[in-house]
């Protein structure tokens, strides 16, 4: 079953359950994702849903950041339950062994040696790690091996 079609089950699911946060949630899913058809003139396929819902997180993750910081707690809480909404459709986050050993196979198959080749190592494993890892934090663990 397509990611699309999950969304809009539990969209439906959320309705009759009257969970106005993960439905809330939802709908913006879907919403970004129609609007990243429209920007592209595409039709998005689950990597491409992927990509529209980890960015989402993440937006999330740094509102509550920020909420928390100011002193509103009741509104971290609300991000933090549409955080965990949508992260029930990403898929399962890959430990610190998986994305070593990722990294270390995608410096072997590139032959990288220097920063030079960080772009190459990255367009490896940007398509293996959406959604799985946070690929900021992928990228610094990329540059501190390449630099060792």
């Amino acid at each position: 079953m397509s990611l699309l079609v999950q969304l809009k089950d539990e969209m439906k699911v959320a309705m009759r359950a009257k969970e106005k946060i993960k439905l809330g949630a939802i709908r913006m899913a879907l919403s970004s994702i129609k609007q990243a058809e429209i920007d592209n003139k595409t039709e998005l396929d689950d990597a491409g849903i992927i990509a529209v819902l980890t960015k989402m997180v993440k937006q999330r993750k740094e509102s509550i950041t920020m909420y928390t910081e100011g002193g509103r707690e009741e509104l971290a809480a609300n991000e933090a339950a549409e955080v965990a909404a949508l992260e029930a459709f990403l898929p399962t986050p890959l430990t610190d062994e998986e994305i070593a050993k990722m990294i270390s196979d995608a410096i072997a198959d590139t032959g990288a040696s220097s920063m030079a080749d960080m772009g190459k190592v990255m367009a490896v494993l940007k398509p293996a790690m959406q959604g799985k890892a946070d690929l900021g934090a992928v990228s610094g663990k990329v540059r501190a091996t390449l630099n060792a």
